[in-house]
């Protein structure tokens, strides 16, 4: 598409204490559904504007992450906010983190280092134990713990919940996902713990050009829904 404006910008909703939108040509801007596209907070629409802001003569929607995601937050998440909070919740029930490799000693050592400390973290972040188990085998997760994180889950609004999506997905571990969100690892950190399998094998028998170009793929999904946080958190 080719760029039809001059400016973008945030500007604060009238009559809407601390929401604010983008607007592009002094024109606010709709979501893909044609909904309003309210944002919380001004550095999150400030962000958004430098998005529409730094396209050139052709709008690239793949260079416009936060736009992205704050249109999936009000499209698609918000109508059913706890459909998806469930989804979420529901990766607890077979975290990457609870299955060990069980015929690779070297393996399970480099997943008994990296994986443990963040077992214990959730548990104490979420106030339940997790099972361990080697080999794929599903394992069931005690009931309490999974109450408990989705709790916590559903604690979060639309926003949140497609940030926290998009990293739990991207990493296959909730516990993962919510390292980020609570800033206890970095995106680098939490996504570099979520292939310690795939490097593991990597260092066996070499790496593949299209494993790589997904791994760089989602590692920015995982940056720029850290982003999206973290402008949240910002008045």
């Amino acid at each position: 598409m080719k760029r039809f404006y001059k400016k973008a910008a945030a500007e604060p909703v009238a009559g809407m204490d601390g929401l604010y939108q983008v607007v592009l040509d002094g024109r606010p801007i709709k979501s893909p559904a044609k909904a309003d596209l309210i944002l919380p907070g001004k550095a999150l629409a400030e962000a958004v504007a430098d998005e529409w802001e730094a396209q050139g003569e052709k709008i690239q929607p793949a260079a416009m992450p936060l736009m992205t995601y704050v249109s999936t937050a009000v499209d698609r998440v918000e109508p059913q906010r706890e459909a998806v909070a469930a989804e979420i919740a529901s990766f607890a029930a077979s975290d990457l983190l609870c299955y060990r490799a069980d015929r690779q000693p070297d393996l399970v050592e480099k997943q008994e280092a990296a994986w443990t400390p963040m077992l214990q973290w959730a548990e104490n972040r979420f106030g339940g134990s997790f099972t361990v188990t080697n080999g794929i085998m599903p394992v069931a997760q005690p009931n309490t713990t999974l109450m408990l994180v989705a709790r916590e889950v559903g604690r979060l609004d639309s926003f949140q919940l497609t940030a926290l999506h998009t990293m739990t997905t991207a990493m296959g571990s909730l516990i993962l996902g919510f390292s980020v969100f609570d800033a206890h690892k970095t995106p680098d950190e939490a996504f570099e713990l979520s292939l310690i399998d795939e490097d593991h094998q990597a260092d066996l028998w070499g790496r593949d050009e299209e494993a790589e170009a997904r791994r760089a793929r989602l590692k920015e999904e995982v940056r720029s829904a850290q982003r999206l946080i973290s402008l949240l958190g910002t008045a």
